[in-house]
């Protein structure tokens, strides 16, 4: 089946800056991400297509390279990439391996001598976060079931004291060819699995696989302003591999929870105030919230609902960038509720006080009115 484009299946133009393409991949995982749509197979497919055309079109030397080549530019040969499968590796990380010695963990790694032992497999760790967290940064503590190295045989699946033979038949190769008439096929070592050893005197704890079931516990450092979507990689601290292979990377997805005052949009924050009708006419002064406590906010007389006030420098500092963004708060009046007979009384007063001035104090709404009656008027016409 022919791929899709990469820039539609982000919705951006071939010409989109970085800030366009991240966007529209952000608010793409955030609505296929297969965490918030468990057991829903179409859009987990979605979902790794999205995270595809990021990588390559967020990167510029594959960008280049797929606006010359297209698809073939990433096929068997090409430069890698898309295509590829779409296992947590395949994707470039956002820290990349920013935490690859925190627990002292190696990288993925060469095999060594004569060993074919396969890697361990990475592993993915869905930490949800407060948006106060993942703003400021957090130590967090990690509880990952996984296979580990086995302390008795040292990850060599050997019992204490053995150690592991050439296996026989391939000759340490992991490798046996079969010949069929006039080809020479090249298969798996039947007798040692690929391997290239065999343990005539397996571990009794591990029972020869090098590894045994634990779950570990890992404190980690999140840093600080990160988002929904990014990615954290661990080196070396997923799955432990075969006799004595390395270890696997964990991956630790961020999700931030929804906050019941701000809503994030990269480093500005957003949120709606409620004022009363009388500051939105006379104007006075409120206290808003942010991330780091009260402020005092200004509001000009005759304020409109749905003005926007800006608030520089109160909003979050993203894990890229050391730029600060701002607050943006929207003010919302209130209609006042469960007035008393005087208060009504009150309000009466000023609407008969209006009068024949309305198009004076309220210019939208008469010029609405008098749009309405043109429109009309046309219809008739």
């Amino acid at each position: 089946m022919a791929k899709r484009d990469y820039y539609e299946i982000l919705g951006v133009s071939k010409d989109a800056q970085e800030r366009e393409i991240k966007k529209a991949y952000k608010r793409l995982a955030m609505k296929y991400h297969p965490d918030r749509n468990q057991g829903d197979k179409a859009k987990e497919e979605t979902f790794k297509e999205i995270k595809e055309a990021y990588e390559i079109i967020s990167d510029d030397q594959k960008r280049a390279a797929y606006d010359q080549y297209g698809h073939a530019a990433f096929e068997q040969g090409g430069m890698g990439g898309g295509g590829h499968g779409h296992g947590a590796q395949d994707f470039g990380d956002i820290f990349g391996d920013v935490f690859g010695d925190i627990f002292g963990g190696g990288g993925r790694g060469g095999r060594g001598g004569q060993s074919r032992a396969r890697r361990g497999s990475d592993l993915r760790y869905n930490l949800d976060m407060t948006l106060e967290d993942a703003v400021k940064g957090k130590s967090v503590e990690l509880k990952v079931p996984t296979y580990v190295s086995c302390d008795p045989c040292g990850g060599s699946g050997a019992k204490k004291g053995t150690s592991a033979k050439t296996c026989p038949t391939c000759h340490g190769h992991g490798q046996v060819q079969m010949r069929q008439g006039l080809f020479a096929v090249q298969q798996t070592c039947p007798t040692c699995s690929g391997a290239g050893k065999v343990i005539s005197d397996p571990c009794n704890v591990c029972h020869g696989q090098g590894r045994v079931e634990k779950t570990k516990t890992l404190n980690a450092k999140v840093p600080a302003g990160v988002d929904t979507g990014d990615r954290i990689r661990l080196s070396g601290e997923g799955e432990a591999g075969e006799h004595g292979a390395p270890a696997g990377d964990l991956y630790v997805q961020i999700t931030v929870k929804d906050h019941q005052i701000f809503e994030r949009d990269e480093n500005n924050l957003y949120c709606e105030v409620p004022i009363s009708f009388t500051i939105s006419a006379l104007g006075g002064e409120i206290e808003v919230p942010t991330l780091g406590g009260k402020v005092k906010l200004k509001i000009p007389k005759e304020t409109q609902t749905g003005k926007m006030f800006r608030l520089r420098g109160k909003g979050v500092k993203s894990v890229r960038s050391s730029v600060v963004g701002d607050l943006m708060c929207k003010v919302v009046i209130e209609t006042p509720v469960n007035l008393s007979g005087a208060q009504k009384d009150l309000l009466k007063q000023l609407e008969t006080g209006i009068g024949d001035k309305r198009s004076h104090h309220s210019p939208k709404e008469t010029g609405f009115f008098d749009g309405v009656k043109k429109f009309f008027d046309d219809l008739k016409s």
